[in-house]
């Protein structure tokens, strides 16, 4: 199902309730942070975007997989994801919108999270407008259409009962469950990248055609990259990683300048 709305004031320039007065400020955009107590540097990076990047928007949106894995808002328990969820309310307090959509790792994030972190939760796929400009956001996982048993997994994980029989289940298990899933994903990183991971031309012209807008901005493959496509432009968010090698990471911003891609202070 497709969603729209204009989202807060950006193009009228009116105050949302709460929303301290200003002109138009600027959208960003951020995905795939697989943030963990692993990886400290990015973790930083992401503490750092919070409270002195984002002070120029007027919203913020994450465009999934904001957590490496999550497996129940009873997560929220954990210190880590308290303080997480803590930082990211700091931007309600502020008066800037914190939007989050679910990723592929972290779909389970729920009610109780968003409560917690002040953030308004965003069906995938969604249109907003800003500054005069129509565009969709997704996280990009369903445009890898090429990847059929993947769409079967996610067809079946965003199954309503399937995830309450899952969260029924104890949260040790859930938890190890979790740690398994992730050891094989990181063992497989080390291969080469497939073709069939990443997002096909079928799968991005049918959301070109299924939204009616000719600007696609995604994350989900971690080639961030802007494609002319045949239906418009497709923006690729960056995945942030100061942990491991060359450090990576990025957000973009879209204000009365259009689009433009930043990399991280």
């Amino acid at each position: 199902m497709l969603h729209e709305t204009p989202l807060r004031s950006v193009a009228a320039g009116v105050p949302g309730e709460g929303k301290r007065p200003h002109a138009a400020r600027p959208f960003f955009f951020i995905s795939d942070l697989h943030l963990s107590e692993d990886i400290p540097r990015t973790v930083a990076a992401f503490e750092h975007f919070i409270r002195v990047t984002a002070e120029q928007a007027d919203s913020v949106f994450i465009l999934g997989d904001l957590f490496e894995y999550w497996i129940g808002d009873d997560m929220l328990s954990e210190p880590f994801v308290a303080r997480m969820a803590a930082l990211m309310h700091t931007l309600a307090e502020r008066g800037i919108a914190l939007y989050l959509m679910h990723g592929n790792r972290d779909f389970l994030l729920g009610k109780r999270f968003m409560k917690a972190a002040g953030a308004i939760w965003l069906p995938d796929p969604f249109v907003i407008t800003a500054f005069g400009a129509r565009i969709t956001l997704a996280h990009g996982d369903s445009l890898c259409t090429a990847d059929h048993a993947y769409l079967r997994f996610r067809r079946f994980a965003r199954c309503r009962a399937a995830q309450m029989l899952f969260l029924a289940s104890p949260f040790r298990w859930r938890q190890a469950l979790a740690k398994r899933m992730r050891s094989a994903s990181q063992g497989n990183r080390a291969r080469p990248v497939s073709p069939k991971y990443d997002v096909t031309s079928d799968g991005v012209a049918a959301l070109f055609r299924q939204t009616g807008t000719t600007t696609i901005v995604h994350g989900h493959t971690h080639r961030p990259a802007r494609h002319r496509e045949p239906g418009g432009m497709r923006w690729v968010l960056p995945d942030w990683d100061l942990d491991h090698g060359e450090p990576r990471g990025g957000y973009l911003r879209i204000d009365a300048d259009g689009l433009r891609a930043f990399p991280l202070d």
